[in-house]
């Protein structure tokens, strides 16, 4: 059996990519802030699948947090082999609002941990010669929807970067892109998603067992679905006045 270690690990894309590792017997390492629920999501998995499973506090819009959890990564008597990087929140404050406090928790959170999680993974699987890292952005990273899709598309190029630089060393890069997740994600984020068609949501299980299948494929960019593939492969290819115009109305249409 490997260890996994999952961000954000107690609700949502965290929570499913907990359940199914520990479904196919990987010991786990979950990270949140909130230890109720880590112990809680911990003895339950625990408990069904017989795996064991670590706790670890840790707020990662904390620098020294951050830390902690970057040297549990890198920690060779104890290794771990699977790395998701998933912990983020969704962003109602607009680029021109002054008080610019939640944007840069957005960079703390989403940003900066993810650089220094991935770091610290990334040299002890190096070192070891084997090793994957699974880092958590999302297709609006390919559209201009405030800071949100510039945070995203952050994650995902550096992901990209990443693979560039483990070429080579037995370890993987593999940016997860989710379309629209039924999760808890857009309820906590304020983000109205009922009038929304069918057709863009993705079921979480899908999502994580997709990305896993990425994963062992050693797939750079992880995109769930042939649907959200295509529209993926359309904004990569359309003129980016058009994807500046799209995610105008797309915003738009979130403020009625």
């Amino acid at each position: 059996m490997t260890t996994a270690l999952v961000t954000g690990a107690t609700a949502g894309i965290g929570a499913t990519f907990a359940r199914h590792l520990a479904s196919r017997g990987n010991d786990l390492v979950l990270v949140a802030r909130d230890e109720q629920r880590l112990r809680t999501s911990a003895a339950e998995l625990s408990r069904v699948y017989g795996v064991d499973v670590e706790v670890l506090r840790a707020d990662l819009a904390s620098r020294a947090d951050t830390v902690r959890v970057a040297e549990r990564v890198a920690d060779a008597d104890a290794p771990v082999e699977l790395v998701i990087n998933n912990a983020g929140f969704g962003l109602q404050s607009t680029l021109l609002d002054p008080d610019t406090s939640v944007h840069e928790r957005a960079l703390d959170v989403m940003c900066r941990a993810v650089l220094m999680i991935s770091g610290a993974a990334a040299r002890a699987m190096r070192d070891r010669g084997s090793g994957r890292i699974v880092n958590v952005a999302s297709t609006a990273g390919w559209v201009t929807l405030g800071h949100y899709s510039a945070i995203k598309s952050w994650v995902t190029v550096y992901t990209e970067s990443l693979a560039v630089e483990l070429a080579g060393t037995g370890v993987s890069a593999t940016a997860l892109n989710p379309g629209w997740v039924h999760t808890e994600f857009h309820d906590r984020a304020g983000i109205r998603a009922s009038k929304l068609p069918d057709v863009v949501w993705v079921d979480v299980d899908r999502l994580v067992t997709e990305c896993l299948d990425d994963v062992e494929r050693g797939r750079v960019i992880s995109i769930p679905t042939k649907r959200w593939k295509a529209a993926i492969w359309l904004a990569q290819h359309l003129p980016r006045p058009v994807i500046r115009k799209v995610s105008s109305l797309l915003q738009s249409s979130r403020r009625h």
